[in-house]
């Protein structure tokens, strides 16, 4: 913005006309807008919107605590990105009330916000949380862990699962529940995760002790989500071989079994042709004892042959059920192992294992490869 003044000009032995020109003495830049300050994690956010006036002008950010007597120039912000600006201040002390304001910087002035104040509150982080205990699975790790860190701050607000690569950490994800799966684990490979927890301010826990898992080929290892959450993950289908995927979107028709919960009962839908035998499922410590298993090992080794039922039928861990499926050659006998029921992050899971007889009317329960 400028200020216009009138010059006039004497040529020799002839007087020209005045003229006015526009001459930019010490301008006055538009007053930033919309100024919010917030705290997260340890720091505070400053943030302002730009005038519609802004001519890029650069701004300068100034701080003080409430006990101060002076505000305190602590940073200067010389680029916006879509007509919004930020500032971090990391230098903040705990339980204390910050003041900020924002001036925009013109030729030798400024133009300033009114003042915002934010408070700073004490660091008092959730309680660690307990040590992982890491499923195994085929390609994939799931870890679970207790509610320690909830139960022991009131305002918990969600963990964070981190990878320790050897020294090296890795964020994998975010979770307001006590279980992850990472799917970006490969067979063979041993990872080792550690969890921590937050709380609605953003203070962090220090980390749980480590736990590892190994993912391994194999024909067990099943997850399915609850049709409710991820249906497209949420039915199951039984394969005459591993090699083909069992796990089938729940909307279809194409389905046996299909998940279902509440986030507090897991449940399964049978489908088209399918029964379930109507017992309540038959506590089991394996879904196949054989060669080298635990002297009390149980299992269900030959399918009952009456007393099943269609409907939906609440899973529970350790627990095996019958399942009876009528296919275009005969009635096929198969059993689901449930070894684990909770959380991927906020999406209920099962965890199971199955076996599937190929031979039509056989009641023999052995598992698809024949082992």
């Amino acid at each position: 913005m400028g200020r216009t003044v009138t010059i006039c000009l004497a040529m020799v032995l002839t007087l020209s006309a005045c003229r006015q020109d526009v001459l930019v003495v010490g301008g006055v830049p538009a007053a930033p807008r919309a100024l919010t300050v917030s705290y997260y994690g340890g720091s505070v956010t400053v943030s302002w919107e730009l005038a519609p006036e802004w001519d890029g002008e650069a701004f300068r950010i100034y701080s003080r605590r409430v006990t101060d007597t002076d505000f305190f120039f602590i940073a200067e912000v010389t680029s916006c990105i879509g007509g919004f600006c930020t500032y971090e201040d990391l230098n903040v002390v705990q339980n204390q009330t910050y003041e900020y304001y924002v001036a925009a910087v013109g030729s030798g002035s400024e133009t300033a916000t009114t003042a915002v104040s934010v408070f700073v509150p004490t660091v008092t982080p959730p309680p660690v949380p307990d040590l992982p205990f890491v499923i195994a699975l085929d390609n994939a790790n799931y870890l679970t862990w207790g509610d320690a860190s909830r139960v022991g701050a009131g305002d918990f607000s969600f963990y964070k699962v981190y990878l320790d690569d050897g020294g090296t950490t890795f964020l994998l994800g975010e979770t307001d529940s006590e279980g992850f799966l990472d799917q970006r684990a490969g067979n063979g490979t041993t990872y080792s995760y550690f969890v921590t927890a937050l709380d609605a301010d953003g203070h962090e826990s220090l980390g749980s002790a480590s736990a590892s898992g190994t993912p391994r080929p194999d024909y067990h290892g099943e997850w399915i989500y609850a049709w409710e959450n991820v249906p497209a993950l949420s039915g199951f289908f039984f394969q005459t071989d591993e090699t083909t995927e069992a796990v089938v979107d729940g909307n279809g028709t194409g389905w046996d079994v299909r998940m279902e919960s509440d986030g507090n009962q897991w449940w399964l839908q049978t489908g088209a042709g399918v029964a379930i035998h109507d017992n309540g499922g038959f506590v089991t410590t394996a879904l196949k004892c054989g060669v080298g298993a635990d002297f009390n090992c149980t299992d269900v080794s030959v399918a009952p042959t009456i007393n099943y039922a269609t409907g939906l039928f609440e899973m529970i861990p350790q627990t095996t059920y019958v399942i009876r499926v009528n296919d275009t050659d005969g009635v096929h006998y198969g059993a689901i192992r449930v070894e684990f029921v909770g959380f991927d992050q906020s999406d209920p899971i099962m965890i199971f294992d199955w076996a599937y007889q190929l031979q039509p009317g056989n009641l023999n329960l052995v598992s698809p490869a024949g082992n």
